[in-house]
């Protein structure tokens, strides 16, 4: 867990260093000098200015390590004499990692605003991890970590730790996850509003990725300890293994849902969801509204009717009767399926239902069927043109 806070710190931080200790600094060489070695290159984390030759220069401050342990310590830069060198100092009796068998071990501190947070990694797994997600080789430490450097992977894997962290429930809402899913999405990829609306199918694809990535984080963090405490038999197991399992399935439905109205928002199309129709159904959105669904007068083929799943390979055929007024009318299928075989695409077709898929997914379908397949730029262009008819008829 050290390795994760390490790399959530450093990615959230203004500023981070790393350095292997040295026997040096762990004092297994037996040397008098005190605390940790720094290069100059890492003095703007704790001076404003560097020290000038002929006198020393201090600045006290405390750090925060794992398991609430807090150190006063002091960076302080050695000018007299021969010296010229900044070391941090003051750790107290009781710090565990200033001690032979440290040496080699990474030392991790990050700052944010006045706040400094400070890690030792002893393992060469823990090592090469927190190296690789902050984009450093074994040779590139001893220098202060640039931002700029940091992959995306490890920036986004942060903010979802950071997301976890701050919850005051173990599993969030399915609204819940959707939103922050997407809040980071735009903090760590930039994915705003602007170019959610200028590539609908990648967006969809980027937020649900990332909220996968959420709740199997959020399912590690959660499940660890009740894992590693055991089972008193392979009923209790198997309970378990069921409500975690059917938690992942009901979660998956409804978040695409969630994703997909926030890009009809984002693109100003009207829509509702789980509009109560004919026999209790509730189809996943109507267009324009539920009001004009359920308005006789209303033109039938200025309604839209769009369901929503995950896979449909088996399931698709649900959606036929889920709105009576419609049934003469086209019904559209969105999904993340990656490939149906040509036979269901034949039953689908003459069932008078269309499938949208997002646009990178099309290719994975049988060719003789690809052009009829809508993207979901197609299909937000085409509830735009009915819309557009609306308002015309109603002007």
């Amino acid at each position: 867990m050290a390795k994760e806070m390490a790399i959530q710190a450093v990615t959230d931080c203004d500023m981070a260093f790393c350095k292997f200790l040295s026997a040096n600094d762990t004092g297994e060489t037996g040397s008098h000098q005190a605390g940790i070695l720094i290069p100059k290159n890492v003095v703007p984390m704790f001076f404003d200015e560097p020290g000038e030759k002929g006198s020393n220069k201090e600045v006290w401050f405390d750090i925060n390590w794992p398991d609430n342990l807090k150190t006063h310590s002091r960076a302080v830069y050695y000018g007299q004499k021969t010296r010229n060198e900044y070391r941090i100092t003051q750790f107290g009796r009781g710090f565990p990692y200033l001690k032979p068998a440290y040496t080699g071990s990474l030392l991790i501190i990050a700052k944010k605003e006045n706040n400094y947070r400070g890690f030792v990694l002893s393992s060469e797994d823990e090592i090469n991890s927190f190296l690789e997600a902050v984009g450093l080789s074994a040779v590139q430490t001893n220098r202060l970590i640039s931002k700029s450097e940091i992959p995306l992977e490890a920036k986004e894997k942060s903010a979802i730790l950071a997301f976890i962290d701050n919850l005051d429930v173990d599993f969030p809402d399915a609204v819940c996850m959707a939103a922050n899913a997407r809040h980071i999405s735009e903090s760590v990829l930039g994915l705003n509003v602007k170019k959610v609306i200028s590539n609908p199918d990648k967006a969809i694809l980027i937020w649900t990725d990332t909220e996968f990535k959420m709740f199997r984080t959020l399912e590690n963090v959660r499940y660890m300890n009740r894992i590693n405490q055991g089972f008193d038999n392979v009923d209790e197991f198997f309970q378990f293994a069921k409500s975690a399992q059917n938690r992942r399935f009901s979660r998956a439905g409804k978040s695409l849902e969630h994703h997909l109205k926030a890009i009809f928002d984002d693109e100003g199309l009207q829509c509702e969801e789980q509009v109560v129709t004919e026999g209790n159904k509730k189809p996943d959105f109507i267009f324009p509204s539920g009001a004009a669904y359920h308005d006789q007068i209303f033109p039938v083929e200025k309604l839209t009717f769009l369901a929503v799943k995950t896979t449909c390979k088996d399931r698709w055929r649900q959606i036929l009767n889920e709105c009576s007024r419609l049934k003469d009318e086209p019904k559209y299928l969105f999904t993340l399926q990656q490939g149906i075989s040509m036979n269901q695409l034949k039953e689908m077709e003459e069932e008078n239902v269309i499938l949208v898929v997002p646009k990178e997914y099309i290719s994975s379908y049988p060719k003789p069927f690809q052009d009829k397949i809508w993207t979901l730029e197609k299909f937000i262009e085409y509830v735009r043109g009915k819309e557009e008819l609306i308002v015309n008829h109603t002007s």
